[in-house]
């Protein structure tokens, strides 16, 4: 079976790849919680991330945007000492700037879901590379996205990670087009 090449081996990672990377997702609080994982990825590899994504809705009250943006120099250093997720100030930080954007987006927008999807006209950009060189890191969707993000007070969310993320949400379908699941995500 044909898959990308960047999932590996490791069956966590080929999990990932084979049922959930590219799948469009329309949920609100499940676009944020990918959102802030793709920004806690910054530096690092997605896998790293993948490991502790569980780790990651247990610590951040289940990417409850309501709960997160309460959160106090306390809650902060709890998860300063939180040995199951990145325990980095400036990427913690970011949850919670991310969480009072993502409520501005809601009051304002009334769909977060809707908001990005905007970004792509509504529907996934379908690409057709024929190998993992021709996938761009960044494009003009996820430059426009990145800038209006961080208008709303979003950070960690530069136009490389929002490529990312939208590859992993399915607002591009970037499987290669030798991947199984290319087709089938058209």
């Amino acid at each position: 079976m044909n898959r990308c090449s960047w999932c590996g081996t490791d069956p966590l990672y080929v999990k990932y790849h084979d049922e959930e990377w590219g799948v469009p997702i329309y949920d609100d609080r499940l676009l944020f919680a990918k959102l802030c994982l793709d920004g806690a990825q910054a530096g690092l590899s997605w896998i790293t991330i993948l490991r502790k994504r569980e780790n990651y809705w247990a610590a951040f009250d289940q990417f409850d945007p309501e709960k997160i943006v309460r959160y106090d120099d306390a809650k902060i250093a709890e998860l300063m000492q939180n040995a199951g997720i990145v325990r980095n100030r400036l990427k913690i930080n970011s949850v919670i700037k991310n969480a009072r954007g993502y409520l501005d987006i809601m009051e304002k927008e009334g769909s977060f879901s809707d908001y990005l999807w905007g970004f792509v006209g509504g529907a996934p950009i379908q690409n057709g590379w024929r190998g993992m060189g021709e996938v761009p890191t960044e494009s003009a969707e996820s430059r426009a996205l990145s800038k209006a993000l961080k208008k709303r007070g979003f950070s960690f969310v530069g136009p490389t990670i929002v490529y990312a993320f939208m590859q992993a949400v399915g607002l591009y379908n970037d499987h290669i087009t030798t991947c199984f699941r290319h087709d089938q995500l058209k």
